[in-house]
Order: structure tokens, then sequence, then C-alpha cells
């Protein structure tokens, strides 16, 4: 997956909620601009209400969609 891709979705304004999908077949929904963080190579999407924090890495990451179409 590529990086700008995903920044993106970040960057949209209005901010458009999205759900990223793993090749492992999990998938991670963005709901707040503030709860993603992208590196180099990896992808942190937190769960504010958990308290977890889950770290993608690009390489498994298969596709990025908007949560309205998912």
């Amino acid at each position: 997956m590529d990086a700008d891709a995903i920044r993106e979705y970040i960057r949209r304004r209005p901010f458009e909620p999205f759900v990223i999908r793993m090749s492992s077949g999990e998938t991670h929904e963005v709901h707040h601009p503030e709860c993603i963080a992208m590196g180099k190579t990896r992808v942190y999407v937190s769960y504010p209400d958990e308290e977890r924090l889950v770290c993608c890495v690009l390489l498994h990451i298969t596709s990025v969609e908007s949560l309205q179409s998912a």
C-alpha cells in the first residue's frame, strides 16, 4: 500500500472515517484524524476508548476504504 494514499484519507476535509484492511484479514477503523499516525514503514491506529494502539506495517495493508462505502 502506498503511504500517500493513506495520507490523502487523513487530510480530507471534512474528515471522512475510513477502514484499513490488512493481509491477515484484520480491519482497523479510523474515526478521527488524531487517532492515526504515519511512520516511514508503519501506520499506528489508536483506539482511545479501549486504551489500545495498533501498529500496521505498510507492506501488509491491502486496502484503505471509506467507511461509508465499506
